[in-house]
Formats: structure tokens, C-alpha cells, sequence
């Protein structure tokens, strides 16, 4: 298309010269624009985090990466925890600076959790000695879980996690570790899981009664189970120790090519004082991996 195509024509002495200089300068102009708006965002990423929220990232989400990767890829976006790390990476984790701000180990699967009592025995005993792996390398949360139903009525085993957990509630307060049961969708991922749903939680979190066991918040299972995610916060934060992002669906980046809105949960997250961690576990589906860690951070540092 050549310039004033549905005009009455250039104007006299106008050359193609004179285009092409034109041209060259518009492009110029949106060079400039386009290299303004590059150091903006370059600005923004370099920038210090609010630190309202503290942020870390699992583990299992950056299977490209060593731990000692990992860990300097948390410190160079400028945050410094990892979650869902064992007792065979504190050391690396430790000499790198890096937090280990949900411990694991302890647990036998996601299936045989403290809801049935058939397990109860190997679960206090690998909880016992666990919590004190936590304690002695100077970290605080353990993670654990209901495990299946197996057609158990969810109030039976309500009762018989109470009874499970109370087993080692009494070392783990006397150690400062806290207990954090998961909560996980049955719908999608964890067929058959008995916590499930934030009141199935809520409730025992109530008749356990101790500051030293929680609930760790998964927003992406709970999207798929329930929804109403921030009125749930405000709800219940009390019982949530820890928090869990993913997109929803397919539990890739948090970005805007999903359904919630990472900003208003985490707002909603700070402004209940929350003193925990909120840790990435979105599995990443672009190019730059990196890359969606780092935005995601920003996203969600508010």
C-alpha cells in the first residue's frame, strides 16, 4: 500500500525519498518507545520485593535444575526459600542462603495418610524422628496429609486423624515444629483424597486446637474443588499456614491465560497478616522457565 492510498495522491514534489525518510523516522520514534518501555520492565525486575509477602518455590516444579541451580535462581530473582526439600538437600540449601520453608520427609505417600489408623504407627514413628530432623536444622514447617477415604465416611476420618496427629502434636510443640496437613483436589489429581475441601480441614484444625498444625492452602486445588477463594481467606487464614499458587486450569503459569487473579488473592492474603510463606508450585509450560518464576513473583509481590 503506498502512502495516501485513498487520497487524492502525494503532494507535489513529495518523492519516495521523502517517504522513506519519513518512514525511517516514525520507526525511529517507536524504537525509542519500545526501548523506553524494555528498560521499564528491566527497572521493575531489578527492583527489590515489597517483602509484605514472603515468597518461595517448590522444588518438584524445576526438575531441570540441581538444588544449588535452584537455589541460585531463587537468589538472583531476590527471594531465598524453597519448599517441599528433604533432609538431604538442608545442606545445599544452607549454603546458599535458602530457606527450606516447607519441609518434607515424613510422610509415607499421599495415599496413607493420618486419616486411616492402619498407618498410624509407622506415621508416628517417621514423624517422630522427623520432627526432630526439622528442629535441630533450625526449620519449622512439616508437611503432612489425610491420605485417601477408601469409602471412609470423611467425619470418621476427621476422628481418626485427630487421634493419629495428637500422637506426635505434643513433640512438635515441644520442638516449635508445625504440622501442615495439604490440602489436594480429589477431581483431577489426587483421586480419592479425603482432604479435599478447606471445611474437612477447617474442622480438624479446630478440634486439633493447637497452634502447632495447620493447613497448608493449595489456591489451585481449591479453585478446582470449590472456588471462593478470597472470601475462603478471610474465612479461615487462621488455620492456613501456608499457601500454594498454580494456574487454573492445567496448573501452568499464573499469569492472565487462567482464571484467577493472583493479585487480589495475595492482596487478600496480606492484608489478613499473614506472616507465612506463599510458595510458586505451577508447573511451567513456557520457554523460559526462569522466566515464569520471575513473573510470577512480581504478580504476586503486593
Amino acid at each position: 500500500m503506498s502512502i495516501h492510498s485513498n487520497g487524492p495522491g502525494p503532494a507535489p514534489g513529495f518523492t519516495r525519498r521523502d517517504a522513506l525518510r519519513m518512514a525511517v523516522a516514525a520507526g525511529s520514534v517507536g524504537l525509542g518507545a519500545a526501548t523506553a518501555l524494555s528498560a521499564r520492565a528491566a527497572d521493575i525486575a531489578a527492583a527489590p520485593l515489597k517483602g509484605n509477602l514472603k515468597h518461595a518455590v517448590a522444588r518438584w516444579t524445576f526438575p531441570q535444575q540441581s538444588v544449588a541451580q535452584l537455589c541460585q535462581t531463587v537468589r538472583d530473582i531476590g527471594f531465598a526459600a524453597i519448599d517441599l526439600v528433604g533432609p538431604e538437600d538442608w545442606p545445599t540449601l544452607k549454603a546458599h542462603g535458602v530457606y527450606s520453608s516447607m519441609c518434607n520427609g515424613a510422610e509415607i505417600s499421599l495415599e496413607k495418610g493420618f486419616a486411616d489408623p492402619r498407618f498410624h504407627d509407622e506415621l508416628v514413628a517417621r514423624y517422630t524422628r522427623h520432627i526432630d530432623l526439622v528442629a535441630d536444622a533450625g526449620y519449622r514447617n512439616l508437611i503432612c496429609f489425610s491420605g485417601n477415604r477408601n469409602g471412609m465416611d470423611p467425619q470418621q476420618g476427621i476422628a481418626h486423624a485427630e487421634a493419629g496427629l495428637k500422637r506426635i502434636l505434643g513433640h512438635a510443640e515441644k520442638r516449635g515444629v508445625v504440622l501442615v496437613m495439604e490440602l489436594l483436589n480429589s477431581r483431577v489429581d489426587h483421586p480419592d483424597y479425603l482432604c479435599d475441601h478447606s471445611a474437612w480441614g477447617v474442622e480438624l484444625c479446630q478440634r486439633i486446637g493447637s497452634a502447632h498444625f495447620g493447613l497448608l492452602y493449595d489456591i489451585y486445588h481449591m479453585q478446582i474443588m470449590e472456588g471462593d477463594i478470597i472470601a475462603t481467606i478471610g474465612r479461615h487464614h487462621a488455620c492456613f499456614k501456608h499457601y500454594h499458587t498454580a494456574g487454573v486450569p492445567g496448573r501452568h503459569e499464573i499469569g492472565d491465560q487462567q482464571e484467577l487473579q493472583y493479585p487480589a488473592i495475595c492482596r487478600a492474603i496480606r492484608d489478613t497478616g499473614f506472616d507465612g510463606y506463599l510458595a510458586q508450585e505451577f508447573m511451567p509450560a513456557a520457554p523460559d522457565p526462569v522466566g515464569s518464576l520471575r513473573e510470577a513473583i512480581r504478580l504476586c509481590d503486593v
